[in-house]
């Protein structure tokens, strides 16, 4: 039996109700639990908007990359904003918790890092990480990110017990 690989490409508009259920569900709730990068046993809010994504969709200093399987289904994205000065900000990493540890969130990255170079000029790829995700900034650092030192406050009002690492990778 062959598989065929999920595409990478742009997201549209019309891929928007699709996005927000993937990122809900990598990110969020006991279907989030099935993988092992979400945020469920941290969060129970919504990870994202309707009007978030749609703003990064529209936004011409952000690509919001999918991996669409054949029949259109969308199996992970990664977003990517323009910071000016060479530097590119990745954001929204994930990868549907069904189709996690099949290599599919390297792609991802490998795409982000193409795009930041090839579309914004960026030498500097720059990303969060929640602090206490040991385990993902372990995966981050073997991709090549390194910790700068610097942490942000947590970007959600509220209080919360854990802020963002920042890390950033030095793109080729």
């Amino acid at each position: 039996m062959t598989t065929i690989e999920p595409i990478l490409r742009t997201a549209t508009m019309a891929d928007l109700p699709a996005l927000r259920a993937l990122v809900e569900r990598a990110y969020r709730g006991d279907s989030a639990k099935q993988g092992w990068t979400h945020e469920a046993d941290l969060l129970d809010d919504e990870r994202t908007t309707d009007t978030d994504l749609a703003e990064a969709i529209e936004d011409r200093d952000a690509r919001v990359v999918v991996l669409a399987e054949a029949d259109g289904a969308l199996v992970g994205t990664v977003t990517v904003t323009d910071q000016g000065d060479g530097r590119s900000y990745l954001g929204m990493l994930c990868v549907d918790p069904a189709h996690q540890a099949a290599g599919l969130g390297r792609r991802l990255i490998a795409a982000a890092e193409r795009t930041a170079r090839d579309k914004f000029g960026a030498r500097i790829m720059e990303m969060t990480v929640i602090d206490c995700r040991s385990e993902l900034i372990a995966w981050y650092e073997r991709r090549g990110y390194v910790m700068r030192g610097e942490m942000r406050p947590f970007p959600v009002p509220g209080e919360h017990p854990f802020a963002m690492v920042v890390l950033e990778h030095r793109l080729g």
